[in-house]
Formats: C-alpha cells, structure tokens, sequence
C-alpha cells in the first residue's frame, strides 16, 4: 500500500533517531519534539504498511503499555524523561515481537554503556557517578528493530 512512502518514513525515523541519541551523547537530555516526531509520524507508517484499525488500536495499546513500565524507571530514578518517551514513540513503530527484541537489545547496548562509563569513572578515579546517555541504546536498538526488517526483505523480489 504504502510504495515509496515505507522507505522514505524508516529512513525520517533513522535519522530522528541518530539525532535524538545524538543530542542525549551530548547534552544528557532528548528534545521533546524529536520524541513527538517520532510518535506523530507513525500513524503514516502504519498506514503506509496497511494495518486495519484493530491492528492500529493493539499497537497504540502495546506502545501504551511499554510507555507505563518505563514511566516507572523514570519513576524510580532510574531514566530519564526523555528516554522514556523515546521508547513510548519508537513502540509504536514496531510490531510485539519487535518491540521485544528491541528491547533486549537496548538492555545489552545500554548495559554495555554502563561499564564503558564505569571503567572510565574508574581510570579518572573520580567518587562521581556518570550520567549515561541511555538515547545512545535506545536509538542504537530502535535503528537495529527497523533496518533488519528492511535488509532481510531484499530476497524477496
């Protein structure tokens, strides 16, 4: 259904996610409208992709769901505002199964992040805890979740 739209959209939401992990390396924060980019563009892609209206309403649910359990990170202190939302959008780009393994992925990328931010406070042998940039895994997994499906389609012709 959606031709050359379904390229063009992965590619808007690739690049929304270099930018938004990025800009977390950076600054430790994720600009609220890089997350509401991603979020309002994947009505497109779900049309684009031809999902019936349930299939539209269990993604939106799912997206939901993923978006609570990380609120209570954020809850517990253990994220932060921005990646939260970031994962609630990126939910909603991807199918359950998609969803989790994008998931396990961002875990392992992320914890991976931690210890190189570990071994760093270690070798400057500073009392301070760092502050990871967890957008980095996010985006990283999120990238990952999209362009798999997207190389392993090309044998299909």
């Amino acid at each position: 259904m959606g031709g050359i739209v379904v390229p063009w959209l992965a590619f808007a939401l690739l690049v929304l996610l270099a930018v938004a992990g990025i800009e977390d390396a950076r600054t430790r924060e994720i600009a609220n409208w890089k997350n509401a980019a991603i979020a309002l563009l994947a009505p497109a892609w779900w049309w684009a992709n031809g999902l019936s209206g349930i299939d539209m309403a269990w993604q939106l649910g799912v997206a939901l769901l993923v978006f609570a359990l990380f609120v209570a990170a954020f809850v517990a202190g253990q994220m932060g505002g921005g990646d939260v939302k970031m994962i609630g959008a990126l939910a909603l780009w991807l199918p359950p199964g998609a969803i989790l393994s994008m998931l396990v992925t961002m875990s392992l990328l992320g914890g991976a992040l931690t210890l190189l931010f570990l071994a760093d406070r270690w070798r400057r042998r500073t009392e301070q805890m760092p502050e990871i940039p967890y957008g980095i895994a996010i985006a990283l997994a999120g990238m990952l979740a999209v362009a798999n499906p997207i190389l392993t389609h090309f044998g299909d012709a």
